[in-house]
C-alpha cells in the first residue's frame, strides 16, 4: 500500500472522525456509504498527489450546498446555505457539520424520508485543490493545521469551481444548528479570493451533477 493511500485509509483519528456520521444514520435504510471500508476506486476519485473536494447540493428541510475538503483521511465539511460564489464580493455563510468518510464524494441519490438529511443529493461539482496556506514568514503551514486555526487558503480544481478561496472561522458569531439539537457552531465564511471566474452563485434548481449530468428534479425521481 502507498504512503498517500495509506494516510487516505486511516487518517489522523479517522475511526473516531466519522463516529458522529455513523451515529446519525441506518445504513441498513440509507444508501449513503458506512466509511468502514477503504475508498472505492471510483470515477471521482482524485488523482495525483492532490487532496479531493466535493461540493453536493442537498434538496433536504431547507435547499443548501454541502462544500468537502479531503483533510487527512476523511472529508471536513460545511453546510453552505446559498452556495460557492465565483464573485470575490460574495462572503458565504459556511456552518462545520460533521466529518464525512472519503467515498461521499461519490455519493448521489435519495436519502429517504424521516432518515437524517432526508432529501435528493446530488454531486454538483467534484476534483482536487491545492493548499496555498502560508505563515507570516511566507512558509507553508500544513493544510489541517491551518484549518485548527481558522483559517486556510486553497486552490480549486474543479468541472464547475476553479481558482483561489478562503474559509475563514469568524470569530464573536455562533450560527443554532438544528441537525445538533439546537447546539450553537462557529460561524466561517467561504469567499472567492482571486478574480471572478464565472456567473456568481449557481442556481440549484437548474443545475446538472458533474457526475450523471442530471438534475435534482430527475434524480429524485430516478433514484
Amino acid at each position: 500500500m502507498s504512503e498517500k493511500n495509506e494516510k487516505r485509509e486511516t487518517g489522523k483519528g479517522g475511526e473516531v472522525a466519522l463516529r458522529t456520521y455513523r451515529d446519525k444514520r441506518h445504513f441498513g435504510r440509507t444508501a449513503e456509504p458506512s466509511g468502514e471500508h477503504a475508498p472505492r476506486d471510483t470515477d471521482g476519485e482524485a488523482t495525483g498527489d492532490e487532496p479531493s473536494f466535493v461540493v453536493q447540493i442537498h434538496d433536504a428541510s431547507t435547499m443548501h450546498f454541502d462544500f468537502r475538503l479531503e483533510v487527512d483521511g476523511v472529508l471536513k465539511s460545511w453546510s453552505v446555505p446559498k452556495g460557492p460564489s465565483t464573485d470575490p464580493q460574495d462572503k458565504r455563510l459556511a456552518i462545520p457539520t460533521e466529518d464525512h468518510p472519503l467515498d461521499y464524494r461519490d455519493y448521489e441519490g435519495v436519502i429517504p424520508e424521516g432518515e437524517y438529511g432526508g432529501g435528493t443529493v446530488m454531486v454538483w461539482d467534484r476534483g482536487t485543490y491545492r493548499p496555498t496556506s502560508h505563515d507570516k514568514q511566507h512558509r507553508a503551514v500544513p493544510f489541517a493545521q491551518a484549518l485548527e486555526k481558522g483559517h486556510v487558503t486553497f486552490e480549486l480544481h474543479g468541472e464547475k469551481l476553479r481558482g483561489q478561496y478562503a474559509l475563514t472561522r469568524f470569530h464573536g458569531r455562533e450560527e443554532q444548528d438544528a441537525s445538533s439539537g439546537g447546539n450553537a457552531k462557529p460561524t466561517w465564511l467561504l469567499v472567492r479570493t482571486g478574480h471572478r471566474s464565472g456567473s456568481g452563485t449557481p442556481d440549484p434548481r437548474r443545475a446538472r451533477s458533474a457526475r450523471s449530468g442530471r438534475t435534482l428534479r430527475q434524480i429524485a425521481e430516478q433514484g
